[in-house]
């Protein structure tokens, strides 16, 4: 019974998105941090930095990786395990999630980089990785290929993710 009613709750999660990468722009909620623009272009929250980090195509190409260079391969230039947040600024479900990456990261500090990519303002990235749901979030181990997570999911959900896929060791290093 209780697996079920976390199936509910996870399929119900899972269709709150917003489809499409455009629309009218709300404002933002209340006590939602502002982003002030950092080295390189990227922009770290005022209430967070350099815990969660907003990346422009320029440093995305830095720290994630560089698709001009490997168009057809993915090749991660990260030094940590990460979560990339694709949103839009007048997207609900995207501000839904947003207060709980903020979290995670502090959570996670030093062992996985979380990342944001606001699709608007990044049309060139948004369009690199085919998003065409948001929110859609991207996690990507240190060794593999990255899995897409579209539409928002509870704290629980992405701490699963993150323990079971983004932090388990691969087969190969176990002791």
């Amino acid at each position: 019974m209780k697996k079920t009613g976390y199936l509910l709750v996870l399929i119900t999660f899972m269709f709150i998105s917003c489809t499409g990468t455009s629309g009218s722009k709300d404002s933002k909620t209340p006590g939602s941090a502002t982003a002030h623009v950092t080295d390189g272009g990227s922009e770290k929250t005022g209430s967070e930095a350099g815990k969660l980090e907003h990346l422009t195509a320029q440093t995305f190409k830095l720290k994630v990786m560089d698709y001009e260079k490997n168009p057809q391969n993915w090749v991660f230039e990260g030094d940590k395990p990460a979560i990339i947040d694709f949103y839009a600024d007048w997207c609900r479900p995207c501000r839904m999630i947003a207060p709980i990456l903020e979290e995670l990261a502090v959570e996670y500090e030093g062992k996985i980089n979380v990342y944001k990519v606001d699709t608007e303002a990044q049309r060139e990235l948004a369009s690199v990785f085919g998003i065409q749901s948001l929110p859609t979030v991207l996690f990507i181990p240190m060794q593999g290929k990255p899995s897409m997570q579209k539409g928002a999911l509870p704290k629980e959900s992405y701490k699963q993710i993150i323990d079971d896929f983004l932090l388990k060791a691969p087969v190969g290093n176990l002791k």
